[in-house]
């Protein structure tokens, strides 16, 4: 994808190239060609998909950087997460559940997004001090993060 192996990247950037690869790779171009061509064109198409929907979002570019480096973070094994924090993640899902109105969700999403921000910048320079250690643990905080956001979404979606 013709990006640098760090965390943060430019999202202009990485979309050009996509398309720019689409364009050559994509199925649609390859309907008179030989069966061979055109399974080719269908795998490498589908590993273009796979590697931009990975890159472009900090939670799973994170994680395929944490991957590269040997270490995995798998569903439900986050018994490191402290009460405090989980305490607070519980409260922030609670306020989602009982939001009225679309004001009260566009807070708590933007509150979240903030959270989602500063994760970043922590996470980005924890991968370039190579405190992989760091950076998993700050991924975890921030697929718990991520999931308040997509709750925040369906329930604004609630409101529509």
């Amino acid at each position: 994808m013709a990006c640098d192996h760090t965390f943060t990247l430019d999202a202009h950037k990485l979309q050009r190239r996509y398309l720019q690869l689409q364009r050559a790779l994509h199925p649609d171009n390859f309907g008179q060609k030989s069966v061979t061509e055109q399974e080719f064109s269908e795998s490498q198409s589908a590993l273009v998909n796979k590697a931009y929907t990975t890159l472009l979002k900090p939670l799973s570019r994170g994680l395929y950087m944490l991957e590269l480096q040997g270490m995995r973070i798998e569903e439900g094994t986050d018994s490191g997460a402290d009460t405090e924090f989980l305490l607070e993640l519980m409260e922030i899902n609670e306020a989602v559940d009982e939001a009225q109105t679309p004001e009260e969700a566009n807070k708590i999403g933007q509150d979240t997004k903030g959270k989602l921000a500063d994760l970043t910048e922590r996470i980005d320079a924890a991968l370039r001090e190579a405190e992989l250690q760091t950076a998993r643990a700050l991924l975890a905080q921030m697929k718990y993060h991520a999931n308040i956001e997509e709750k925040v979404k369906e329930k604004l979606r609630e409101f529509m």
